[in-house]
């Protein structure tokens, strides 16, 4: 593939008609607002036992789609428009994206297609990611970017996460629970880097703020992030992991707390990110007493990590990157607001019912999906039409 220097498309003229494949963010962010609620609405009607999921138990499909599917349509996504941004070179668009596109979502086909082999199911499914990887890997490399070297091969640990969790299905291993696992932990670690990155710098740029950041702090949140999570990983129950858990809590609390202002909450874009981040650290505490023994911290631990951590941020920056690449005002639409309202009561709920109501699991399953269907239907309705149409400015992309 030509790499051309981003630059260089500003010579050429503006774009007319339709662009879902200009930039990485359209077709990706479109689809992950479409999946997620496609995925949630079937995984409503397999809690009713209207729907069977294959080889798969119903639990691993559930994690393995709203992962592999839908969090990693997202990741694609964000990377692909924001590696143009960070190395000047462009990458994929018009067909070379398309057929980037395509092959991610024939991986979601064939799990939804009846009938298919396991080992074809997981010959599609599993190309997806090396590739996201490879794609993303030429422009960084090339920029020599040392910093964002990392991407690339956490990308490979989701391929390899993935990999575990088609083991089972083929019925080699009993992995899957350990692949979906890792699958989350490295979506948590990629968000603490990303967003010790750009939630301090939005906020700025917007309140003409600025964020405290702490040399220690800014060190030590990946270190401790990825300490206590490759100790739950091995040693889910154990004083060790409990205390790299503790640590890593109050670390991103205190980080978050340095780029806190007032000021932010009369702005939802902002705010949805600064409480996307916030279920991070409040994972990283239910896991600390995961490992010291209470037991119902752990499936809590687990969705602080993803319906808060990743429902909530993936949510908020599809909303944000999606207004800045279509050339448009950083301005929401109100009905966002209520978007934004609605996944972070999804996710309370799914937290917070394991805990202190679990009598009622089972209306509140229901009813936290329902909510995150509306959070995600509300930003499908509201964008697709920005992005699919070109940018409002004129410019490529």
């Amino acid at each position: 593939m030509t790499m051309l220097h981003v630059n260089d498309l500003y010579t050429r003229p503006p774009l007319t008609g339709w662009a879902p494949f200009a930039l990485g963010f359209r077709p990706f962010f479109l689809a992950a607002g479409i999946y997620a609620v496609l995925m949630m609405a079937l995984w409503l009607l397999v809690l009713r036992g209207s729907l069977t999921t294959g080889a798969l138990p119903p639990p691993v499909w559930h994690g393995h789609e709203m992962l592999f599917g839908f969090t990693v349509a997202v990741i694609a996504g964000f990377l692909l428009t924001a590696a143009q941004n960070w190395t000047g070179i462009r990458t994929p668009s018009g067909a070379p994206l398309a057929a980037l596109f395509l092959l991610w979502l024939a991986g979601r086909l064939s799990f939804l297609i009846p009938g298919l082999p396991t080992g074809l199911v997981a010959g599609i499914d599993l190309a997806f990611l090396p590739t996201l990887a490879l794609v993303l890997a030429v422009p960084i490399l090339k920029a020599k970017q040392l910093h964002n070297y990392p991407f690339p091969i956490m990308l490979l640990a989701l391929a390899a996460a993935n990999a575990l969790v088609h083991l089972q299905a083929l019925g080699w291993t009993a992995t899957a629970s350990l692949g979906l696992h890792l699958a989350a932990y490295a979506v948590v670690t990629m968000m603490t880097v990303m967003g010790g990155r750009v939630i301090p710098s939005f906020t700025d740029n917007k309140l003409r703020t600025r964020a405290r950041r702490w040399k220690t702090i800014e060190w030590l949140a990946p270190a401790a992030a990825v300490s206590a999570l490759l100790a739950a990983l091995f040693a889910p129950v154990s004083l060790v992991t409990a205390l790299f858990a503790s640590i890593a809590a109050a670390v991103h609390a205190i980080r978050l707390a340095g780029w806190h202002t007032r000021k932010l909450w009369s702005a939802p874009l902002l705010w949805i990110l600064h409480l996307g981040y916030a279920w991070i650290a409040l994972g990283f505490a239910l896991l600390a007493l995961s490992a010291a023994g209470l037991g119902a911290a752990a499936i809590s631990a687990l969705h602080a990590f993803t319906a808060g951590g990743i429902g909530v941020l993936t949510l908020g920056m599809m909303a944000r990157v999606s207004l800045g690449h279509s050339g448009r005002m950083l301005e929401p639409a109100p009905l966002m607001t209520l978007a934004f309202v609605a996944v972070n009561l999804a996710a309370l709920i799914r937290v917070a019912l394991p805990l202190f109501f679990p009598a009622a699991y089972a209306l509140g399953m229901a009813v936290s999906g329902l909510l995150w269907m509306v959070a995600f239907g509300l930003f499908a309705a509201i964008y697709t039409p920005m992005l699919l149409r070109p940018r409002a400015d004129g410019k490529p992309g």
